[in-house]
């Protein structure tokens, strides 16, 4: 798996999907073994269910899909850092890899103060993700300039 911008591409077209329902432009997959087992596309604003992330829902498709035991063997990406939330579910089925576009200081589950990606207080959690962020960081953070327009378009 030595071509990550052609899963962040995915992640990418998924995104443009969210933003065009007026989610945050959140596009997420899983791998397994250069297939994409699982897809999700942002949805917690358009459906008014917070727990829509488009990480979750990558793994609700894997699960659906009949990949419940190579989730921990899985790669996921995802445009965005993963909040809080999805760090959790990432933790608790042992995905062993994390590639992101861009970070989410206040929320991420790497770079704001709760750190669930790394920790490793968590017995249960096995070892935490091998992460790599910054794949097509600015391809991303134009999608989240497209959002705060959005945003302010509906004020």
């Amino acid at each position: 798996m030595d071509n990550y911008n052609h899963y962040m591409l995915e992640c990418i077209e998924l995104a443009k999907q969210a933003l065009e329902k007026g989610n945050p432009p959140v596009g997420s997959i899983l791998v397994f073994e250069d297939k994409i087992i699982g897809r999700g596309i942002e949805s917690g604003k358009s459906s008014g269910d917070i727990t829509q992330h488009a990480e979750i829902l990558a793994v609700k498709d894997s699960l659906a899909n009949g990949y419940r035991n190579i989730l921990e063997k899985s790669v996921m990406f995802s445009t965005h850092e993963p909040c809080i939330m999805c760090s959790y579910l990432i933790r608790h089925h042992k995905i062993s890899k994390l590639v992101f576009g861009v970070s989410v200081p206040l929320v991420g589950g790497q770079s704001s103060e709760f750190k669930i990606l790394e920790t490793e207080n968590v017995p249960k959690w096995g070892n935490k993700p091998e992460i790599e962020s910054g794949i097509l960081q600015k391809d991303c953070e134009i999608l989240n300039e497209k959002f705060a327009e959005y945003l302010s378009k509906q004020k």
